[in-house]
């Protein structure tokens, strides 16, 4: 029987909330079930906002890529609090839409009040949203989707309309060992940048650390031969498949398959045990080691021992594969107020930056890596709000001379 105290859900202080999630305009948000350990799984679209043939011919480095970014716009819809003037979007989709200009985000740097606290800036509501039925920002309003009514919505999608809709389930407010449920800024910046860069993944193998919900891995497949998923915890991981198989579709339109498996970042090897979900075969490890050429990750630089253990394996991986590759590497730049320092601070952001910088200087006898950040200055084809703290990092592997 439904509780109703599930139509106000309400976040504990020990939980962590996605800005793709938090900054959603009011509307109810599909919960469609529980997963493994009995979390509300919730529904997004996430629309692609191009034409299909246009991308298709577009040039090996993104081509001209002027027409194919305002070649479809999202479809007409109310506007939701914080939306620029005249950028109308669906109400069904999930995210917020990005601003015409980031001339406000400019001077959005970390501010302390008169007493030395940070200053959480607001978003202001709309003029325009006079809606008193509306729920507060601060409430969450599950409706809960069933069958039936998520294949109406099956019925009432275009046949066309499905190639530019990529489907997420996904948790919401979530502990933070638990973040990989989410979805993250990151993913899609990272997801712009491999529909941009279609030359880097356009029949390759891949492989993705880290990949949470699988949002990239499936933007990858439509290009790439074999994209393989990566992360940990069995539960993550049968989220992550349900969220391959629901766009499926998207991989088998460009002759790409995605192998959903886990890695370690703790652990050298990698689990071949037949009776572990998700375990390597010795066929995708030979293939793993023969053919990658590309590695991506997307916000999981949060926690100074993981991101430790990333840059472990990632130069662990780039010495074992047989071709040169390329990472790429999203983070998103976050303040806190901590109170051994009382200041503003980045903590993790800083390490991943010094991380950088050591692998840049590794003595290495086999490779060098050189590192260059990405101007974020490439179409954007997905709907986020593409904030100046989101940055984008490319690490060159290559044999030393």
């Amino acid at each position: 029987m439904w509780d109703p105290a599930m139509d106000e859900v309400t976040f504990r202080s020990d939980t962590v909330l996605s800005d793709v999630h938090l900054y959603t305009p009011n509307q109810r948000h599909l919960m469609v079930r529980l997963n493994g350990v009995g979390q509300p799984v919730f529904l997004s679209q996430f629309k692609l906002l191009w034409s299909q043939d246009s991308w298709m011919d577009a040039g090996a480095e993104g081509g001209d890529h002027r027409h194919v970014h305002t070649q479809e716009t999202p479809p007409p819809g109310p506007r939701g609090p914080g939306s620029p003037p005249g950028s109308d979007y669906s109400p069904e989709s999930f995210s917020l839409q990005a601003r015409a200009d980031n001339t406000g985000q400019e001077g959005a740097g970390a501010q302390l009040d008169k007493d030395g606290d940070l200053d959480v800036v607001r978003r202001p509501r709309a003029t325009s949203d006079t809606d008193p039925e509306e729920p507060p920002r601060d409430k969450v309003h599950p409706m809960i989707l069933t069958q039936e009514e998520e294949d109406v919505l099956e019925d009432k999608a275009p046949d066309s309309c499905l190639q530019s809709i990529i489907k997420i389930e996904h948790t919401m407010a979530t502990p933070l060992e638990d973040v990989g449920k989410q979805v993250w800024q990151g993913a899609l910046l990272l997801a712009d940048y491999i529909l941009f860069r279609r030359d880097l993944f356009q029949g390759r193998t891949v492989l993705e650390l880290g990949a949470g919900m699988g949002l990239a891995s499936i933007v990858a497949a439509t290009m790439a031969r074999t994209v393989y998923c990566t992360d940990v915890g069995a539960d993550l991981l049968a989220m992550c498949q349900r969220n391959i198989t629901l766009n499926s579709h998207l991989a088998a339109a460009g002759g790409g398959v995605v192998k959903v498996r886990e890695l370690d970042w703790l652990k050298d090897n990698l689990c071949t045990d037949p009776e572990v979900p998700f375990s390597w075969s010795e066929e995708d490890i030979s293939d793993l080691y023969d053919h990658t050429t590309v590695l991506f990750a997307a916000e999981v630089f949060y926690d100074d021992d993981l991101t430790d253990a990333l840059f472990r394996t990632l130069c662990r991986l780039a010495r074992r594969l047989k071709n040169a590759c390329t990472a790429l590497l999203s983070v998103e730049k976050r303040f806190n107020f901590t109170l051994r320092h009382l200041d503003v601070t980045c903590e993790a952001y800083d390490h991943f930056r010094s991380s950088l910088h050591a692998l840049e200087k590794l003595s290495d006898s086999k490779l060098r890596f050189v590192v260059e950040p990405v101007e974020a200055s490439f179409p954007q084809l997905l709907i986020y709000e593409r904030i100046r703290q989101l940055e984008l990092w490319k690490i060159i592997a290559e044999p030393t001379a």
